[in-house]
């Protein structure tokens, strides 16, 4: 299977280089710009991961389904 292309641009950003560090070493990232591609990547898995959820939710609040609480004490 080939391999995507990815097409890779030099960016000029202003950034905290405690924050720069922190994420380094929580993502065990050998470089600042490799710790900055896996936090992208990671924001972009969590956004998908909520969009996904999000739309379960609403087919599962769709389905006019009711939930019963064994103890019968829901409202």
């Amino acid at each position: 299977m080939a391999k995507k292309r990815v097409r890779i641009v030099d960016k000029c950003f202003r950034l905290d280089p405690v924050k720069i560090s922190r994420v380094r070493k929580a993502l065990h990232a050998s470089t600042e710009t490799e710790a900055i591609d896996l936090a992208l990547d990671l924001a972009l898995a969590e956004h998908e991961h909520n969009r996904i959820t999000t739309r379960a939710h609403q087919k599962f609040l769709r389905s006019g389904i009711i939930i019963r609480d064994v103890y019968e004490k829901l409202c």
